[in-house]
């Protein structure tokens, strides 16, 4: 039995040991080493991008624009990169205006910028144009459906005596494909709800449709505004009710005063832009 127990005792020593010898290998050992192989370097070159987000017709100070790298074989089009324009930002801050808005991160691009040191409203009026703005129904512009650079029509209603003496609503369109250059846009409380609420637009419009306008605001119970498909604006070409400056010709409503009464006769010539 002895000699068993010290076979056994022994053989437990020489598998302790090799275990240890092996445990110390191990512990030793120098990792491997993996080579990875890396792609290739990725060219880049400083953008100028927009540091937050920019409403259409903001100035660029305030920290509103900033550099950032930007891989040099993704540089479009109309990005300003440092290495061309190193002074851009101090540029851009003294005149640059946004023509559309923009979104944080977003490369600025000549396109969407106009210089001007007047303001953006005179900035982007082709010459011979005029910005006229004009009080609008609230429910033409709720949610916001009408928007810059939309073209709209204008329609007026107002109270006329009908045949029977009573008072009767005209309604007539008195501008066609009117660009909306801005409309102002504030949240109102509505029946416990937050709703978007437009209650003056400016328009671009041409010195004697401007008139036309002027002339409408002070007829008018009330102007609204209609929104055009995109589809039917592919012309830039407004007309206008005309016969309103001189009260003789095309489509609406005339007053005619006939031995002391006074009557509104409607007209059938459809809008001219003569």
């Amino acid at each position: 039995m002895k000699a068993a127990r010290l076979i056994v005792m022994g053989t437990a020593l020489v598998a302790a040991g090799g275990a240890a010898y092996f445990a110390l290998r191990l512990a030793n050992r120098q990792p491997e080493v993996q080579e990875v192989q890396s792609g290739p370097s990725v060219e880049l070159t400083e953008v100028l991008v927009a540091a937050k987000d920019i409403p259409m017709g903001s100035n660029l100070k305030g920290g509103a624009i900033r550099w950032q790298e930007w891989p040099t074989d993704a540089v479009g089009n109309g990005f300003i990169q440092r290495s061309e324009r190193p002074d851009a930002i101090a540029e851009l801050e003294k005149d640059g205006i946004t023509r559309a808005a923009m979104f944080q991160g977003e490369p600025v691009r000549e396109a969407k910028l106009v210089k001007s040191d007047r303001g953006y409203m005179s900035a982007i009026l082709p010459q011979g144009q005029r910005a006229i703005a004009t009080t609008i129904s609230t429910e033409t512009s709720a949610g916001g459906f009408i928007l810059p650079n939309d073209r709209v029509h204008v329609i007026m209603t107002r109270r006329a005596k009908g045949d029977d003496g009573n008072d009767e609503f005209v309604t007539e369109t008195i501008l066609e494909n009117v660009r909306v250059l801005a409309i102002d846009q504030t949240v109102e409380e509505k029946d416990g709800e937050s709703v978007v609420v437009g209650q003056t637009a400016t328009l671009q419009l041409s010195p004697r449709e401007a008139e036309v306008l002027t002339v409408a605001q002070q007829m008018a119970e009330r102007l609204s505004l209609t929104l055009r498909s995109l589809e039917d604006s592919k012309t830039d070409e407004t007309k206008a009710a005309f016969h309103l400056l001189r009260g003789e010709r095309g489509k609406g409503t005339v007053r005619v005063i006939r031995y002391g009464a006074v009557k509104d006769v409607r007209t059938s010539s459809e809008l001219t832009g003569q």
